[in-house]
């Protein structure tokens, strides 16, 4: 279920929208193969009070397991073109908002195993009563860094222009200059960047 349209201002459009990595519910998992060896042992057992135990593990199973599979659902994280957006809970709902143009800084952090599967840590540094806020396993990081600075920047050119439309150059050449100062941050590599601006230049 993606996010609600009546939740957007007029104008605004949804960019991107994603829930956590998955490897969020990687203890799930393994707590699930080992309920499941559990059982089997336990019901390869003679003794009275087999069902007693094989309800106890099932029960254990679905408060932990299920719950935070709920949790991992209802997790939520929207960029638009306007803000970022931050929605979790199911029957208890929680949300933060961001706007773009008070973000100042968007770094990430990955150890050596977020690596491998492709998660890690966004620290979002803004102004005013924002100041820094901090999400676990998003998915693919670095793209995501570069989607947030990218909406930044034709956030700002609107904000400029007064609210008028922007141009398919104007948008193209702020994006390019993103991109550039993203490479000289050290935040692309020499690839990355060259490959970014063929896409760009090629669909500009």
């Amino acid at each position: 279920m993606g996010y609600p349209q009546k939740l957007l201002s007029s104008g605004e459009e949804i960019l991107t929208e994603f829930r956590p990595h998955w490897s969020r519910l990687l203890k799930q998992g393994l707590l699930t193969i080992l309920v499941v060896v559990l059982i089997v042992l336990v019901a390869t057992r003679r003794f009275d009070a087999k069902a007693w135990v094989i309800g106890a593990l099932v029960v254990v199973w679905f408060i932990v397991v299920i719950a935070e599979f709920v949790r991992w659902w209802t997790d939520k994280h929207v960029i638009t073109n306007e803000r970022l957006i931050h929605r979790t809970g199911f029957i208890s709902k929680k949300g933060t908002e961001i706007p773009l143009e008070v973000i100042n800084d968007v770094t990430f952090q990955q150890s050596a195993f977020e690596r491998i599967v492709g998660s890690g840590d966004l620290l979002i540094e803004s102004a005013g009563t924002h100041g820094q806020s901090s999400y676990s396993d998003i998915p693919q990081p670095e793209h995501v860094q570069k989607q947030i600075y990218e909406a930044r920047e034709a956030r700002m050119a609107e904000m400029r222009t007064g609210g008028a439309p922007v141009s398919p150059a104007a948008t193209s050449a702020s994006q390019l200059e993103t991109l550039s100062r993203l490479h000289d941050e050290g935040k692309l590599t020499d690839e990355e960047f060259e490959a970014e601006k063929r896409k760009l230049i090629g669909g500009s």
